[in-house]
Formats: structure tokens, sequence, C-alpha cells
């Protein structure tokens, strides 16, 4: 079963990915070079839709094969994860088409914090060092999944400026957060990183340097969606994704900070992301992604190994302060 839903997702996103490579252009969906972009040639971002519809249809087959217990709570967490997936996919679609304004991304990605709180995907139980497991009230839990998932959004697609990173990145979580899930015995929910991650790793060889396609905004949508609902559908996973994509976060917070300092909005797009100052330094697009996969998955291994929450606790404060003190270095020598 769980091979047969990985390579499902895989295939499916193999195979469309070429299409989506010939279509892009025909239908104005495509990036030319200029401004920020460094690339040679016009080049489709309609890769996000291979992604899309590899996760979507490995879903639906799990529904049929292993369809969970009907009005289950279960039922109910997937069926939205799917709904939310089918609802960042639209918007993401007209962005691509029409490149909306920002403001309407920030809209949209509360919209889909809504559809998580709906169906009761929400961050209701943490483990905290020294404390144990701790039960929030709706008034703490809603916000805080606002955060969450609009955060992950926002960290999947500012992820998505070098090629194959944010899709590699994605694979390397999901896998993890499947292997999570199973060890807890979620035997169900631990197939949908699976899908996720096959339909990413189907778009990775058409997407890694030199890229022949992007994946758009319906592909970050639809990765930071999926990354952001996926990782709260079992305890402590949301500590695993902290690990594992704790580098592209802590990015995003300091390029907000530092554009709100220096430019007055964070919305004021530039090079100033981690990954685009490196490149800036000299390093090429393949070190750069290579070394953002070898943090993933050392740190989130080291979330699924390692038991006590103390531990991982020191990890992540060790990983917010090396990436710290490079940001600020980088900083300096800009």
């Amino acid at each position: 079963m769980n091979l047969l839903i990985f390579f499902t997702a895989l295939l499916i996103s193999l195979a469309l990915t070429p299409l989506m490579i010939y279509l892009g252009p025909k239908l104005g969906i495509a990036d030319a070079p200029g401004g920020r972009r460094k690339h040679q040639g016009v080049i489709s971002r309609m890769g996000g839709v291979a992604i899309f519809v590899g996760f979507m249809i490995a879903g639906l087959l799990i529904f049929l094969l292993d369809p969970p217990p009907a009005a289950s709570h279960e039922q109910q967490l997937l069926i939205g994860v799917m709904v939310g997936a089918v609802y960042v996919f639209v918007y993401g679609l007209a962005d691509d088409l029409f490149e909306l304004p920002t403001w309407s991304q920030f809209a949209a990605q509360f919209g889909a914090a809504i559809i998580a709180i709906a169906f009761t995907i929400f961050i209701e139980r943490i483990n905290i060092p020294l404390r144990g497991e701790t039960v929030f009230q709706w008034y703490v839990y809603a916000p805080l999944t606002v955060f969450w998932v609009m955060g992950m959004l926002n960290t999947v697609n500012f992820l998505d400026g070098l090629d194959g990173l944010a899709a590699g990145v994605a694979a390397i979580a999901a896998l993890l957060f499947a292997w999570h899930a199973y060890s807890l015995g979620q035997t169900r929910v631990y197939l949908f990183p699976l899908a996720l991650a096959g339909a990413s790793l189907g778009f990775l060889p058409f997407n890694f340097s030199p890229a022949r396609i992007f994946m758009g905004s319906v592909g970050s949508l639809t990765l930071g969606w999926a990354l952001a609902s996926l990782s709260i559908l079992a305890p402590a996973k949301v500590a695993t994704a902290l690990l594992v994509l704790g580098i592209p976060i802590i990015d995003v917070a300091w390029l907000i900070i530092s554009r709100w300092r220096s430019k007055g909005s964070p919305l004021t797009p530039g090079r100033d992301h981690l990954h685009f100052r490196l490149l800036d330094m000299g390093f090429s697009q393949r070190s750069i992604v290579l070394a953002y996969y070898a943090f993933s998955l050392t740190f989130g291994l080291l979330a699924l190994l390692v038991s006590s929450s103390i531990y991982k606790l020191i990890a992540l404060i060790l990983l917010i302060v090396f990436t710290l003190l490079l940001l600020w270095q980088l900083a300096k020598s800009s």
C-alpha cells in the first residue's frame, strides 16, 4: 500500500511535468529572465500543477483503498487536508495566471488557516520541555494555528528561489513526517506525506539546477499547505517541522524584520533571502541547495531519533543561533 501510494504520486508528477513545461509558455504562465530572475530563456511556472495532481490522485486512492471510518475524526482531518489543497490550488492558479497583488496572497493564506480550523486541524496539544503535554483553549490554539499555517505557506513561498530548493526540502520533510506518523501508529495518516514526497520527487528532476520548469504559486502553496496541515496531524510533528525547516523559517522571520526596518514594509521583494545572499557570494546553486538538504535531513533525523524534548529544544536553539549569526554576518558584508 505504501509503495503504491508513493509511486502513484511520483509517476503522475513525473509524467505530467513535461506537459506543463510545454503548456506554460503557450498559456502565458512562464518567466522570462530579468530583474531577480537569472535563468536563461523563457521557463514555464506550471510545475505546481503536476505536484498538485500527483498528490491529490494519490490522496483519493488512499480514500478508495483504505477509507477512514465514516464520520470519524480522522476522516474529517484528512478531508480537510484535501479541501485545503484544492483551495490553495485554485488561488495559486489564479495568481500564476493574473499575477495578483501581494495582499491577496495573505488573504488567501488566512483563508487556508480558517479551513484548517474548520476541519479541526489545529495545534491544540504540544509537549513543552520540563512541563510535558499542554492543552490549549480555543483562544490560544486558533491564533496559533493561523500563525503556523500562514507562516508555513510563506516559508515555502520564500524558499522557492533556487532551482530544486523548495521541492527537495519539502520532499525531505514529507518523508520524515511519514516516518514519524507511522512510528506513532497512524497507519493511514502517514500515507499522505508519503504521497506528497512522491509528487515532489516526481517534479524535482525537471526543477533541479538548471531548471526546465518552476513550480509557481500553485506549487509553493500546495507544498506549504500540505506541510502545514500534515505537521499538525500528530503529536510532536510540529517540533519535527521546526527542525527540518528551521533555516528557512528563521530566514523568513529575519527578512520580515529587516525589510520592515530598512524598507518600511516586509512585502517589498528583493534578493535578501539567505539563499540569494549565498548565491551572490559565489556559491553555486547546486551547492547551496544540497547544503539546505543536508541541514534539513540532519536536524529532521535528530528530531525523530532523539526522544528527549530537552535535547530537541537544545538542537533547535543551536540551529537558531547558527542561522542568525550567518544572516548577521552576511548582512554586515553586503
